[in-house]
């Protein structure tokens, strides 16, 4: 049972024959008690009469997944088993986070027939959102009062990541094209291959030229190369307690996650295998031994539920991890935030060693803000931010030193540009035939 705002109301209205009631020397204690009990009853006779929210039949229509930040379209059906016109108020249980409307859909639905209601989501994080029930309430005829029912009817929906560094991907994909064997390599590495052969053109590089095919065609032939394919590349997503910082609108592991995602579809374009590691204290999301068109929606799959854990990040694990695997990685590409020398220990110390045929790449977010600290100098309070600011910068650089004393690289950058920059720093390592 439920009562609407028609009560009160009807309530407010006996003011009225109370005063006039006071007037002609009635008790106003007695006239007002036989107000509500009007109302009361009133209401005993509104439930009586609407129908029962019980004998509804309700169905669902979720999609299994969406991106977080698109429009999701949802909708409840309602099936009126019962004799009589159903007025129905609709409430669906969905979490905050999946963004429905605040207001609740009112609907008729005339007996033995069914009608269906949308409701949008808009979801604004990632990981699984359900409903678990919903709720109907029918209003009686005089709209004071009515019943309500809930029908456990679960709908579940998970949210992937945004993946907005998709922009970046059809540039990315003509210089790979470019590599692949469509123009000739200008700087020929160990680990590039032999594609095809063609007639020279003007402004091709004469070091590519075969002098037996020339020979033989009459004409100038020059060779083309191509990367190597088959090469596995690692993907280590730290989801420890840095990767919960906040950066700019999201966290670090949210950029984490478009820097992997946009490397991945470009490594699987190049025919090359991509291994997923998310991992801080355990293995929180593991994927590999999936290549083509798969790849893609099974990484974004694993990452959807994984959020940042507020725990140091065991890297002799992760990289001991690695080697479960592949055997032979060509490239490692560890996505972290690594800015402090103190928190960076234990990182450096389980530091894999690097070697001609493995490359280990570091990418870490940066917050533009502390640069922009660094430069101020017009109060007091300003110039102890600036020099706190200019001791982070400095100790972000020593880890990144370190790093490159171990053999990888670093590679740091904003949440914007960390993607496009791993993407680039894999188009070069292909082109110079390190990978």
């Amino acid at each position: 049972m439920f009562v609407t705002g028609r009560l009160s109301v009807a309530v407010g209205i006996g003011v009225i024959p109370l005063v006039l009631t006071g007037l002609a020397g009635f008790p106003p204690y007695a006239v007002f008690g036989i107000w509500v009990a009007l109302c009361a009853a009133l209401v005993a006779l509104d439930v009586l009469l609407a129908p029962s929210p019980r004998r509804v039949a309700v169905s669902r229509r979720v999609p299994t997944r969406a991106r977080i930040g698109e429009p999701v379209p949802v909708s409840v059906a309602l099936h009126n088993l019962g004799t009589r016109t159903l007025h129905a108020e609709l409430r669906d249980a969905w979490q905050p986070t999946a963004g429905a409307p605040a207001d609740r859909p009112r609907l008729i639905v005339p007996q033995g027939e069914r009608r269906r209601v949308d409701i949008p989501l808009l979801p604004r994080r990632r990981g699984e959102l359900s409903s678990e029930f919903v709720v109907i309430r029918s209003r009686g005829p005089l709209g004071l009062a009515g019943r309500q029912a809930v029908h456990r009817v679960r709908g579940a929906l998970r949210v992937l990541p945004a993946f907005t560094s998709r922009k970046h991907l059809p540039s990315r994909l003509a210089r790979l094209r470019e590599l692949d064997g469509n123009t000739s390599i200008q700087v020929r590495g160990q680990g590039t291959e032999f594609d095809s052969l063609r007639e020279y053109v003007r402004g091709d590089d004469v070091r590519s030229i075969d002098w037996r095919a020339t020979a033989r065609a009459g004409t100038t032939m020059l060779r083309t190369w191509r990367p190597e394919r088959d090469r596995h590349v690692v993907i280590i997503i730290d989801t420890g307690r840095t990767a919960a910082a906040r950066v700019g609108d999201g966290t670090r592991l949210d950029a984490s996650l478009e820097a992997a995602l946009l490397l991945s579809a470009l490594a699987s374009r190049a025919g090359d295998h991509v291994h997923l590691l998310m991992y801080d204290r355990v293995v929180r999301a593991r994927v590999t031994g999936v290549d083509g068109a798969g790849l893609l929606p099974a990484i974004t799959d694993a990452m959807a539920p994984v959020h940042a854990t507020l725990v140091d990040t065991d890297w002799h694990g992760a990289f001991a991890a690695v080697r479960t695997l592949t055997t032979r990685p060509s490239l490692i590409v560890v996505l972290t935030a690594q800015d402090a020398a103190e928190s960076a220990r234990g990182f450096l110390g389980a530091f894999p060693d690097a070697s001609r045929a493995t490359s280990i790449l570091v990418g870490s977010v940066t917050d533009d803000g502390i640069a922009l600290l660094a430069q101020q100098r017009g109060s007091r309070e300003e110039v102890y931010l600036a020099a706190a600011a200019e001791r982070t910068l400095r100790d972000a650089e020593n880890v990144a030193d370190a790093i490159r004393r171990a053999g990888g690289e670093a590679i740091a950058a904003d949440p914007e540009s960390l993607p496009p920059r791993i993407a680039d720093r894999y188009l070069e390592l292909k082109a110079a035939g390190r990978l």
